[in-house]
């Protein structure tokens, strides 16, 4: 195809930003044709900013049903993403998710299967896997130059946000209307990087605190530790109530260790391995020879650079850097980090499906959420593909 048109379900924060690149022309091969979204006065503002540049539906059905777009961009709230990606796949229409999959890996395990079956490109908008310096770190610990892993540890506590960002939609924040709060909201990219870089871990002993600096009923505070098939450990610490925040990501192996802090990589080599030199020397206090290094890194083309990725699978079948099946990694290491917290014990990963969805459901009924309140969603996280909000 010459062209690859595509239309935007959900036109809030995350939509309005895909539209703006894509009507300005800056990824090439792609067309945005179509908006949809269930609030009037958000299409009403599509037509204000765009005129008849645009097509606009009031629901996923009709967009469906137009036969207008070849693939869509899901910038929805959470619940809807899997219901909407399975919808397109059904209608033959390519999918271009936003982060996270899904709340559930239940769910985002039923769209996988749904995209495997339709033989459709499936992306999800991990756009961190774009900058340079993310994909070098990968790289160096892929290739083994760091030995055999032995210890991760993730600190992200640049998340800060206030009370008033909570408090400016009503499905934030909520157990009905997001699904949870940093793990869900802000830590989808990290938990992703960490599982892209280190591989998945295979069990996980997490405590969360809930609504511990803001006045929410999800998570905002959120320690993690986990266990890899061989042996090694690592450390998640996340929040949204500390300011000045961290981000660091430093990555120990058999042969050394890789730090990334600040977009910049220090990489630390040993002249031998540690498992070597711990069983041979015999000098007394000494330790292995290292080498210190600072390692190119750079950013990245981010949320256009994924999207231009995936608009060149559907075009000329090039490999996605961030292929949508992936996505149910990061979920299965926040539902893990939850249910650990819900049941004060160690979680296996892959996690116990039903098991989490029955303790999210306990969490949902009491949820403070309200359907049609201002600022939140037009409807619950059981509604019918089609019926999802902007």
């Amino acid at each position: 195809m010459s062209r690859v048109r595509i239309g935007i379900i959900g036109f809030g924060a995350m939509g309005t930003g895909h539209a703006r690149y894509l009507m300005a022309g800056e990824v090439s091969g792609a067309e945005l044709v179509a908006v949809c979204d269930v609030e009037p006065a958000r299409l009403n503002a599509v037509r204000e900013t765009y005129g008849d540049q645009l097509k606009t539906f009031a629901s996923a059905d009709a967009l469906f049903a137009a036969e207008a777009v070849d693939g869509v961009i899901i910038a929805t709230p959470h619940y809807f993403h899997p219901p909407l990606a399975i919808q397109a796949f059904k209608n033959g229409v390519h999918v271009l998710s936003e982060k996270p999959a899904g709340v559930y890996t239940k769910q985002v395990r039923e769209m996988n299967e749904a995209a495997e079956k339709s033989g459709l490109v499936f992306g999800v908008m991990f756009n961190q896997r774009t900058i340079a310096s993310h994909q070098k770190l990968r790289e160096i610990v892929h290739s083994g130059e760091l030995g055999e892993l032995r210890r991760t540890n993730y600190l992200i506590t640049s998340w800060y946000r206030s009370q008033f960002y909570y408090n400016s939609g009503g499905w934030r924040a909520t157990w009905a209307g997001e699904g949870g709060g940093v793990l869900a909201n802000q830590c989808p990219h990290n938990l992703d990087l960490w599982q892209w870089i280190c591989g998945m871990p295979k069990r996980v002993r997490a405590f969360c605190y809930f609504g511990k600096y803001h006045d929410i009923e999800v998570e905002d505070d959120v320690t993690a530790y986990v266990e890899y098939p061989n042996g090694a450990t690592g450390l998640f610490i996340t929040t949204t109530g500390e300011a000045p925040g961290t981000n660091r990501l430093e990555i120990s192996g058999d042969r050394g260790k890789v730090l990334l802090e600040g977009g910049k990589i220090k990489l630390w080599r040993t002249e031998v391995s540690v498992e070597e030199f711990t069983r041979g020397y015999t000098g007394g206090m000494g330790g292995p020879k290292v080498e210190a290094s600072d390692v190119p890194g750079g950013s990245g083309p981010h949320h256009k650079g994924i999207t231009q990725n995936w608009v060149e699978a559907i075009a000329h079948g090039t490999p996605l850097l961030a292929p949508g099946q992936e996505g149910i990694n990061g979920v299965q290491l926040a539902n893990a980090m939850l249910l650990s917290a819900w049941t004060d014990d160690w979680v296996e990963i892959p996690v116990n499906e039903d098991l989490f969805y029955e303790k999210l459901q306990e969490k949902v009924r009491t949820s403070t959420y309200r359907k049609g309140a201002p600022g939140s969603a037009a409807a619950g996280p059981s509604v019918a593909p089609g019926a999802g909000p902007g």
